[in-house]
């Protein structure tokens, strides 16, 4: 199976597994808002790929569960994610910033005194 995943699926799986890594792929799945059949194929390509390993346990209800463990290529590939992650979502905020400045300035020029604050609406 090969399955090709986002930056941001990678980045935001391993982060959740990172922060518990007795995650269950339902949680998974609600976390990312992401079907559970989406879940299992990503968790199964970072298996594959040997970011991530799953070793089996018996939980609380005395059921087989995994515990998901970065590998160490894992935690290489999680900082070079998070690097790309970081600047993509840097440069997407200075894009809207400038937006932002540009609507602002816009909305001065038709009049608009505070056009940061709510617009009144008469009664």
């Amino acid at each position: 199976m090969s399955l090709t995943l986002s930056d941001e699926s990678r980045y935001r799986i391993l982060r959740l597994i990172e922060r518990n890594p007795a995650i269950s792929q339902r949680e998974i799945a609600r976390e990312l808002g992401i079907s559970l059949g989406k879940a299992n194929f990503c968790l199964q390509a970072l298996i594959e790929k040997g970011t991530i390993k799953a070793n089996t346990f018996l939980n609380s209800r005395n059921k087989r569960a995994y515990i998901y463990v970065l590998t160490p290529r894992g935690i290489e590939e999680r900082a070079r994610i998070t690097v790309r992650f970081l600047k993509r979502k840097m440069a997407e905020y200075e894009a809207i910033r400038e937006e932002i400045a540009e609507l602002t300035e816009h909305a001065r020029q038709l009049g608009v005194d505070n056009p940061r604050a709510e617009p009144r609406t008469k009664a």
